[in-house]
């Protein structure tokens, strides 16, 4: 063997021979990085449907009120826009109605999470 094959066969050997493994394990650290920026992202996704729910929901709740239904139907009102689940608060004051609808952020099998959204509308009763 002449000097120039062994440099050729020295140079061909791989230079990661000492690191192999090393991908696998940068990826075992790198995928739960991931995996939890996609959790945060979504949470924070369905977290801003839920407050877009329950603020139409409040909305509607107080115009059906100042028009002069009554709080079975809005009541009614309120479940059918912010979806099952969700809470409905009146205060009357004087001439004026409050409706606070808070529901949960998630369904289904994360319904557990503790996290809520709500709303809120003021309206004028109408005489």
């Amino acid at each position: 063997m002449t000097s120039a094959t062994r440099r050729g066969a020295l140079c061909s050997r791989r230079p990661t021979d000492t690191e192999r493994g090393a991908v696998t394990a940068e990826l075992a650290v790198g995928m739960p990085v991931v995996v939890l920026l996609l959790v945060a992202v979504l949470t924070l996704a369905a977290a801003s449907s839920a407050q877009m729910r329950a603020l139409d929901a409040a909305r509607a709740g107080a115009r059906a009120l100042a028009v002069g239904e009554d709080e079975a139907q809005v009541r009614e009102v309120v479940t059918r826009l912010a979806g099952p689940g969700a809470e409905l608060g009146l205060l009357h004051d004087g001439p004026w109605v409050t409706v606070h609808v808070s529901r949960p952020v998630a369904a289904g099998w994360l319904a557990h999470v503790p996290l809520r959204a709500g709303g809120e509308a003021t309206a004028w009763l109408e005489p």
